[in-house]
């Protein structure tokens, strides 16, 4: 049985540690290993963080979307923005490249999902916005019982 949440929020850089925990409590029902569950927050933080900085450089009048599906042990997470868009997606999925390294970011977010991730698929254009799809297949989950 499918289970679904959808959630969205202010491109505020402190709107980030809220989008992590409230996907972790949500995920939490299908009892993750701890290893599992740091790695969907550090994912889920990674996404949001790059939707606020690239994709809305920073304005906090843009709006975050998240969607989450548990589906019999698999989690489907979508993170999207309306913002700028990339440019060159293969580019930016590079380690190390950073379009902000005035911010000093590191340029591993897209390496970071990929690492802790079973599937990453990343769609996006110009002026209309980005949308990050990835999936994560726990160990040892729960059926949903409701």
């Amino acid at each position: 049985m499918k289970n679904e949440m959808n959630l969205q929020f202010s491109s505020l850089s402190q709107n980030e540690s809220f989008a992590r925990v409230t996907v972790a409590a949500f995920i939490a029902q299908l009892d993750p290993t701890m290893d599992e569950l740091t790695e969907i927050k550090t994912v889920v933080s990674e996404a949001v963080t790059n939707a606020i900085i690239h994709g809305y450089d920073n304005d906090p009048n843009g709006i975050v979307y998240i969607s989450v599906i548990l589906d019999d042990g698999i989690v489907h997470m979508t993170i999207k923005d309306k913002g700028a868009g990339i440019q060159d997606i293969d580019e930016a999925r590079q380690p190390l490249y950073t379009t902000k390294p005035e911010l000093e970011r590191s340029g591993m977010g897209f390496t970071i999902m990929e690492n802790f991730m079973d599937e990453v698929s990343i769609e996006s254009s110009h002026e209309t916005g980005t949308s990050v799809k990835l999936t994560k297949h726990l160990t040892k989950s729960k059926a949903l019982c409701n």
